[in-house]
């Protein structure tokens, strides 16, 4: 018995860390809008050049993963996004740092983490994972007893 505790204890932790997710940080700093990535750029926009504004940071992290809504892993959260005079939101957009200071962000194409189906699926890989783990744990533990009653 105290074989089978201590493997089932072993088998239980290794399977925990392989299934663990790592984070890194991000390669550069950027925010999502309207399911786009746009990356910060070191370009200042003069106040007379922004337009309306059309929304802002609803979720900050410096650890990568995969979010939903305007992110951003630089800005925090209620930090505002403005449209810019003479370009369309699908080229870039400015990020108020403070009163009057805005930096233009570039359209760097969709989001890999847009969608709420991506996040469940991911879930739903890790639910899988352990309810495989588990069967496959009380199996080896039948036999063990099957054969051991021989």
């Amino acid at each position: 018995m105290r074989k089978i505790t201590s493997l089932l204890f072993v088998f239980l932790i290794g399977f925990h860390i392989l299934s663990i997710t790592t984070y890194a940080s991000w390669a550069y700093p950027f925010v999502v809008y309207d399911e786009n990535v746009y990356v910060v750029s070191e370009t200042h926009i003069e106040p007379n050049n922004i337009g309306k504004k059309i929304g802002d940071v609803s979720k900050y992290s410096d650890l990568e993963g995969t979010y939903s809504g305007n992110f951003s892993n630089q800005f925090p959260k209620g930090t505002e996004y403005y449209e810019i005079k003479g370009l369309t939101a699908k080229e870039a957009i400015a990020i108020k740092e403070s009163k009057e200071s805005f930096i233009k962000a570039i359209n760097n194409g969709k989001y890999a983490g847009s969608g709420e189906y991506e996040h469940k699926n991911h879930i739903m890989n890790h639910l899988l994972v352990y309810v495989i783990g588990v069967v496959l744990l009380f199996l080896i533990i039948y036999l063990f007893y099957k054969r051991r009653k021989k």
